[in-house]
């Protein structure tokens, strides 16, 4: 049985952290308004619970479910097993950090009137947007 580690994170927003795990390849996610449980890989229900949850059949083979859960602060912490964390460990993490930041300042340029022109990424993974809001 593998033991769940929480790791906190920034994320404060479900949508932007919903689409930045589709970025990631992770188009099978739930999110709950009450924290569900989650499931080792034997399908043995565990104490943890979280309202956001990628079950362990769109994890890997023998994954356990990955989860989000709103702490007090408003700020997701990340719920992952010890044999997952080899794979969505701290990098993983800091990737989908990346991706989250990017769905966020995409979605507020939006708000505030703005329309994306340009959009590349250097070969350090650098993404510049080039934006221009019209009068």
């Amino acid at each position: 049985m593998s033991h769940f580690s929480t790791l906190q994170t920034a994320f404060v927003s479900a949508d932007h952290l919903v689409a930045a795990l589709a970025d990631m390849g992770m188009e099978n996610v739930e999110v709950h308004d009450t924290a569900q449980y989650l499931y080792g890989w034997h399908g043995d229900r565990r104490e943890q619970a979280a309202e956001i949850v990628i079950r362990r059949e769109f994890v890997g083979h023998n994954s356990n479910d990955i989860g989000f859960v709103r702490s007090a602060d408003g700020t997701f912490e990340a719920i992952i097993s010890e044999f997952d964390g080899r794979r969505y460990g701290p990098d993983w993490l800091g990737k989908l950090s990346q991706r989250y930041a990017y769905r966020a300042a995409r979605d507020t340029l939006a708000r505030q009137g703005f329309n994306l022109v340009e959009e590349n990424m250097d070969q350090g993974k650098t993404i510049r947007m080039t934006v221009r809001r019209m009068a």
